[in-house]
């Protein structure tokens, strides 16, 4: 579909859908159309741009150059001169922006009754509300209106309404992307997020928008040592059963099925006790930190209480009375708490929980909107504090509004979280199918003949650098491979031959950061190494390569045997052509 064409469609389910509260400004559909024809001619041109057509919402507290940016607050409304780097990121990946959506105002909510242009439902259950702070994103994405949107979540806004709006939500690690341009709530642990239909499209969202940003000076980038994939068998931290006993049945069930799941595709459970992430998770709105609120917008509404949510307004006028020994104090008690959080995930991949306990109605958040609020953050408050990533998956209606589960998993990690993911969200894996592209960028493709292969001995070295599996793999038709007697393994040693006198050999290829790629190769025993070899499809890729003139010659005693006729290792080991491994000593 031509990004005309989609834009077209979006304001025919804009028209149909007739849900105003979920918008604080729609652009004229003119302006969309011209702009859709720019990306449209950009395409026919030859440019790659991995969002062509998509139609994008953008939450009201994040600057598009133009546009009114209010916070869902009328009064404190400034048209941007610039848009926030991550739009930018957007739209030069050709994204096309809708309009801004409702919110909690200042985000500061989670249920997105919190503001004077209107509460919002969830688009799949009217009696029931969005969730917040980004409610009108999450609203706009699951109506179809929109592909996906940015969201904000400090405490759990772009995860709750993910739940409650049945789509997805994925909140990446602190400052990976950039926040300049985004009205702060809490400035130490705000995160711009992104919402969408499903996991895919949010996947490939995020990869546009992680860039540091020289505006922002939270920015941070991947580090080194980043792992690529997560283990073909995760070790998934769950909480004590008490630790779920505020959850509603109905979403517990949903919860024990999703984990049961992925135990049936290879992971392992470990139950933790979840009581320091509970306790930090108070201490965001109830103790010290909230400071950081009043210091975000606390003296405009004090200056400009004509347009505030009576609800804000006294969160932020109880933030100003916090003293700087009181927010120091509960700053030290957070890492405190880290500490010993992150200490009983030792060993752990993952923690899955029940992204929010309830799905509370606009009428029970009309009646008690604070103590509704504060329920809804008991699994999400913690999660910034204690700098974690997370995914937001839909688990569905349960006749009791929508349950969700997030994939949490420690700073950095968004691809591991993203690939467990990926375990409950499609279909169960098979094992020569490829796995999606990594948000990570800068892998390197290398290729394994031997030991390393998936199944053979030394294959966990490749799953401790992070590798991730790209696919089988066939050479050029110009190699020979020799089985090498080894202890306590034997191992292949690939060569090029002149054109006419080798085979293809098949093996696979994985990829791996420059980092683990230099780990690796320093473990790697002579006479073997690392080269350049040429696959079958022409790519020259860098793979197990090693120098027969090193080692006796085939047919010598204790020499090597060659095995090219088998193709590949595991054909030669099952045929019984590889020698059996001498006594214990060198591994391979």
């Amino acid at each position: 579909m031509s990004a005309r064409d989609r834009v077209a469609r979006a304001y025919v389910t804009l028209a149909t859908v007739d849900r105003p509260e979920v918008w604080t400004l729609v652009r004229p559909q003119a302006e969309l159309a011209a702009e859709a024809e720019a990306v449209d001619a950009r395409v026919a041109a030859g440019e790659s741009l991995p969002l062509a057509g998509t139609v994008l919402a953008v939450k009201d507290n994040i600057d598009v150059a133009g546009l009114p940016t209010t916070g869902a607050h009328p009064a404190h409304q400034q048209v941007a001169e610039r848009s926030a780097t991550v739009v930018e990121l957007l739209l030069a990946a050709g994204a096309l922006v809708l309009g801004k959506t409702n919110m909690d105002q200042f985000a500061t909510g989670l249920t997105g009754s919190r503001s004077p242009y209107g509460a919002v439902a969830s688009a799949v259950d009217p009696e029931r509300v969005s969730g917040g702070s980004s409610s009108g994103s999450a609203a706009a994405v699951s109506a179809g209106i929109v592909d996906f949107a940015l969201a904000t979540d400090t405490a759990g806004s772009g995860r709750v309404p993910a739940a409650f709006n049945r789509i997805v939500g994925i909140k990446p690690t602190l400052g990976l992307v950039p926040k300049d341009g985004v009205i702060p709530a809490s400035t130490s642990y705000d995160c711009v997020t992104v919402l969408a239909p499903d996991l895919g499209l949010a996947r490939r969202a995020l990869r546009v928008m992680i860039a540091p940003s020289a505006l922002d000076p939270s920015s941070r980038s991947w580090p080194a040592d980043v792992r690529l994939a997560a283990p073909p068998q995760p070790v998934v931290a769950v909480p004590r059963a008490a630790d779920l006993a505020v959850v509603h049945p109905a979403i517990r069930e949903r919860i024990d099925a999703a984990v049961a799941t992925l135990v049936a595709r290879g992971a392992r459970l470990r139950e933790i006790d979840l009581t320091p992430f509970l306790d930090a998770a108070r201490l965001l709105y109830e103790g010290g930190l909230v400071a950081e609120r009043y210091a975000a917008y606390g003296e405009y509404l004090a200056t400009h209480p004509e347009g505030a949510d009576p609800t804000v307004a006294g969160i932020a006028a109880a933030a100003g009375t916090v003293t700087a020994t009181a927010y120091l104090r509960d700053r030290d008690e957070v890492a405190r708490l880290r500490t010993i959080a992150l200490a009983s995930l030792d060993g752990c991949d993952a923690l899955v929980l029940p992204t929010a306990p309830e799905h509370p109605t606009l009428a029970e958040v009309a009646a008690e909107p604070l103590t509704t609020n504060a329920r809804l953050g008991v699994f999400t408050n913690f999660v910034n504090l204690f700098d974690l990533c997370g995914v937001a998956l839909p688990l569905g209606p349960t006749g009791s509004g929508e349950a969700g589960l997030t994939v949490l998993a420690r700073a950095f990690d968004d691809q591991v979280a993203l690939d467990l993911a990926e375990l409950l969200d499609g279909d169960v894996p098979t094992p020569d199918a490829p796995l999606a592209e990594p948000v990570v960028p800068g892998g390197i493709p290398v290729a394994v003949f031997g030991a390393h292969l998936r199944g053979e001995p030394l294959h966990h070295e490749l799953v401790a650098l992070g590798a991730r599996w790209v696919g089988p793999l066939s050479t050029a038709p110009d190699y020979r491979m020799l089985a090498l007697p080894g202890s306590p393994i034997a191992k292949p040693l690939v060569h090029a031959v002149p054109t006419g006198t080798g085979a293809a050999l098949v093996g696979e290829e994985w990829s791996l950061t420059p980092h683990a790629l230099g780990r690796l190769l320093v473990s790697i025993p002579p006479p073997l190494g690392l080269g350049r070899i040429t696959a079958a499809d022409g790519r020259s890729l860098i793979g197990f390569l090693g120098q027969p003139g090193a080692v006796p010659a085939p047919g010598a005693p204790a020499g090597p045997v060659d095995i090219t006729e088998h193709h590949g290792w595991r054909a030669a080991l099952a045929a019984g052509a590889v020698p059996e491994p001498a006594g214990a000593g060198a591994t391979a």
